[in-house]
């Protein structure tokens, strides 16, 4: 399942890249991709991939803040991006590497990781499976901007750890379409 989807998406990536290129860049000139250190599985770290959604200033600065409803730092071309979840598709990449499966808990910043350790003793239960492009905390829960909104996440992230199985995969998939055809994102 993930080679198949991760496969589907490249092919979409490579196909759309040169058009988001270009907004992206007529935008907010800058990188067209954003990296960003993020925690794997087991602790592992690795670099994941995304399109730049905000101004180059900002991402450079923003440590351990979460985005908010009508975030200054996101650029226009971000904000529709982030809506129609296309930011992600270079997760793609991270997926055919072995570093991200298509479903999982969503992988965190080391920094936001070891905050939230510290306030939740099981936090690193969620490191037992690889990270995932979507989880069940994405498809249940709203986009999180609070601590109260993580600590909900990690509840699905632990029932997702504890009952993993391709039938669920299965419905966080097509919940996680149903999102993205919706445009929940941000």
């Amino acid at each position: 399942m993930n080679v198949f989807f991760a496969s589907l998406g490249l092919l979409l990536l490579l196909l759309f890249l040169p058009l988001l290129a270009a907004l992206i860049y007529i935008d907010a000139p800058g990188p067209i991709f954003y990296t960003q250190e993020r925690l794997g599985y087991k602790g592992s770290t690795f670099r994941m991939y995304k399109l730049r959604s905000m101004y180059v200033r900002q991402e450079q600065t923003a440590h351990f803040a979460w985005t908010a409803r009508h975030d200054p730092r996101v650029t226009r071309m971000g904000r529709l991006l982030r809506a129609a979840h296309l930011d992600e598709i270079p997760q793609v990449i991270n997926i055919l590497r072995g570093e991200m499966s298509l479903i999982g808990p969503r992988p965190e910043v080391a920094d936001c990781a070891t905050k939230l350790e510290a306030l939740v003793p099981r936090y690193r239960q969620r490191l037992l499976v690889k990270p995932g492009l979507t989880g069940l905390a994405q498809v249940m829960h709203h986009y999180g901007d609070t601590l109260q909104d993580e600590e909900t996440k990690l509840i699905y992230d632990f029932y997702y750890v504890e009952h993993q199985s391709f039938r669920l995969d299965v419905l966080i998939l097509f919940r996680t379409m149903g999102e993205v055809l919706l445009r929940h994102g941000r």
